[in-house]
């Protein structure tokens, strides 16, 4: 029955709110850039928990523990779906933080040429990631 009158206050699913935003994303180079980076952050935490502690409980907690927590800050914090309204800056800091940690794990590990290349492309990928959701 579509065609029955209905209230304005009247739930229905005629009514609901087109996201524009859903169908504005898009995929490119960039954004393939920048889940690269998350992905590599994660995996570099982990790979640190695995090589720094030794195996059988401390190992495991941090192997599973520090890339969980940083996803969850990202998530809470840093996320376009966020549930936490959070303003530029701290968004900014909240995203140098995970990249100086993932940065960190690499050279505390001996490699710190790789820190070094890990955290200036992603502060690239974050530039232009902050310049696309201010635009």
């Amino acid at each position: 029955m579509h065609d029955a009158p209905r209230s304005p206050i009247d739930p229905g699913d005629d009514h609901a709110p087109a996201t524009p935003a859903a169908a504005a994303r898009r995929f490119d180079v960039w954004s393939a850039l920048r889940f690269l980076v998350c992905a590599f952050g994660l995996l570099s935490l982990a790979y640190w928990g695995y090589l720094t502690w030794p195996y059988p409980f401390p190992a495991l907690f941090f192997i599973v523990g520090a890339p969980l927590f940083a996803a969850l800050v990202w998530f809470f914090f840093r996320s376009p779906n966020s549930p936490i309204e959070t303003d530029v800056v701290g968004k900014t800091i909240v995203e140098v933080a995970l990249v100086v940690a993932a940065g960190a794990t690499w050279i505390s590990l001996g490699h710190p040429a790789v820190g070094l290349v890990f955290v200036v492309v992603a502060a690239v990928s974050g530039i232009v990631a902050a310049r696309r959701e201010t635009a």
